[in-house]
């Protein structure tokens, strides 16, 4: 059973749907016990990091994916959702993060070339680091597959745990890990075939 984490913002039942393509079951929840209950957890997020952080907070779901991160069930971050896994955010302000991954989130403006629409939109292909095992979730994936993205921010200062990244008009962080914890700055749920591959991998895990 896949727990998707309702907190107010999400791009949840796409996300169910596309689950139940593959064959796994999922619930939508914002109950503790039943995510407890769950063999992997999806923190979805669309929208500001700090509205975002602000209703995970309120509605204690971060005590939940911090205590069952602990435990070492697989937990994965989509987009907004993989932002929130960080040690801060500098969207609109300064928030603090999860702190589940070294690193910050800023925005692509001040990294990639001038011209260059922002929000960065669209599909575009992974690349995968050469001197790293590849990641589980992408372990049926080829370099370049393309994958969805909607974005105005990126992480940084996240080598150590980079797993995918790509190019839009610099090299911006795709994809993260760090133990059990995962993070994609793209939507599976909206890259097609790729994209059920990599919801796959990660049950599986």
């Amino acid at each position: 059973m896949v727990g998707i984490i309702d907190y107010g913002i999400g791009n949840l039942f796409s996300l169910k749907s596309s689950l139940a393509y593959i064959g796994e079951e999922a619930i939508i929840t914002n109950d503790a016990e039943e995510l407890k209950k769950c063999d992997h957890i999806i923190l979805p997020g669309v929208g500001a990091f700090g509205d975002a952080v602000k209703k995970l907070r309120e509605s204690g779901m971060d005590q939940v994916v911090l205590s069952e991160a602990a435990l070492g069930k697989p937990l994965l971050g989509i987009c907004l959702g993989m932002q929130l896994l960080f040690d801060k955010s500098y969207e609109y302000g300064e928030y603090d993060g999860l702190g589940l991954i070294p690193g910050v989130v800023r925005p692509i403006a001040s990294m990639i070339s001038q011209g260059l629409k922002v929000p960065h939109i669209g599909w575009n292909g992974l690349h995968f680091p050469k001197d790293k095992e590849r990641c589980p979730i992408f372990a049926d994936l080829q370099e370049n597959d393309c994958v969805y993205f909607v974005h105005s921010f990126a992480a940084v200062d996240c080598a150590d745990n980079l797993t995918a990244s790509t190019e839009y008009g610099a090299e911006l962080t795709a994809a993260v890990a760090k133990g059990n914890i995962y993070g994609t700055q793209f939507h599976p749920e909206k890259s097609s075939r790729v994209g059920l591959q990599i919801l796959s991998a990660f049950c599986k895990l």
